[in-house]
């Protein structure tokens, strides 16, 4: 299902200036972010994603808000970072320290800040939800999904992942499969093996996310930010943000390999991108090879 960039009869929030997202409330003390490039399938630039934190603390901040939702406008969640110049003349939205992994350590601290909020935060994910698109999801407190939606990590056929969620949420086995091939999985095998909380036909997504933020707007704000503390404080006992952050290590590693450094030097200038990644799919059968 695609979700226009324009919202009808809502209120917007949050400060002036937004170019990259769209912030409405959709029902009481819900707060709803629509990342909204649909032209660039919400590619997430280093704009994007700083106005997306942004909106994330301003509604933490608000005693009006109780749950928060993230969402993609047009065809797609987020088919990912920006990999066609959309970050040129744009740095970081904050600091990161330099160093070797600086790039896979500052997505997976901007992922996690959300893990740190004190309000939850629903993701909301129809069509592509992809490589850092499905980081971003992964970050969040729940995950609604449409049943045809695909997530994957196509990056993979070049490199390492930046934030190393999937044997965490998806099991060792599907998550070694999907790190040697980059195949997808539906948003119906997402529930199943426990990436995603549930799915829903495309044209209901909408409406069964809103209903059950609405459920969870229903409980005090105060019990529900210490129910939410109380399940990652549990995942972090089990070692969940060292993995994390170990495995930008490991990410950093793959800048070094041959054939990342083969796949960048076919990335350079104009559309070689879009070339480059053709190739990489093209033998699979999947992402750009498809029509949208």
């Amino acid at each position: 299902m695609a979700y226009s960039s324009k919202q009808q009869g809502t209120q917007q929030y949050g400060r002036d200036g937004y170019e990259f997202i769209v912030v409405d409330q959709p029902a009481n003390h819900i707060r709803r972010i629509t990342l909204n490039r649909p032209e660039k399938r919400n590619a997430l630039h280093h704009p994007l994603r700083g106005e997306l934190l942004d909106a994330l603390q301003s509604a933490d901040s608000d005693p009006d808000v109780r749950v928060m939702i993230v969402r993609g406008a047009g065809s797609c969640f987020s088919a990912g970072y920006d990999l066609g110049g959309g970050n040129e003349g744009f740095g970081y939205p904050f600091h990161t320290a330099g160093g070797d992994s600086q790039w896979p350590r500052h997505v997976v601290e901007s992922w996690m800040r959300i893990w740190d909020l004190a309000k939850p935060v629903i993701a909301q994910v129809h069509g592509y939800c992809l490589a850092g698109g499905s980081e971003l999801a992964t970050g969040c407190d729940l995950v609604y999904v449409a049943h045809d939606a695909q997530i994957g990590y196509p990056a993979v056929r070049f490199g390492v992942p930046d934030m190393q969620f999937h044997p965490w949420l998806l099991g060792m086995r599907k998550g070694m499969e999907m790190l040697l091939t980059g195949d997808s999985v539906s948003g119906v095998e997402a529930v199943q093996r426990g990436w995603a909380t549930n799915s829903f036909p495309a044209d209901e997504l909408e409406e069964a996310v809103l209903k059950q933020a609405g459920r969870i707007a229903d409980i005090p704000p105060d019990i529900v930010a210490l129910n939410k503390r109380a399940v990652h404080r549990q995942m972090e006992a089990m070692g969940l943000r060292n993995g994390l952050r170990a495995g930008t290590e490991i990410c950093a590693l793959g800048t070094h390999q041959e054939s990342f450094k083969a796949f960048l030097e076919a990335t350079e200038g104009g559309t070689k991108l879009t070339d480059a990644l053709q190739k990489r799919d093209e033998k699979f059968g999947d992402y750009r090879t498809q029509k949208d």
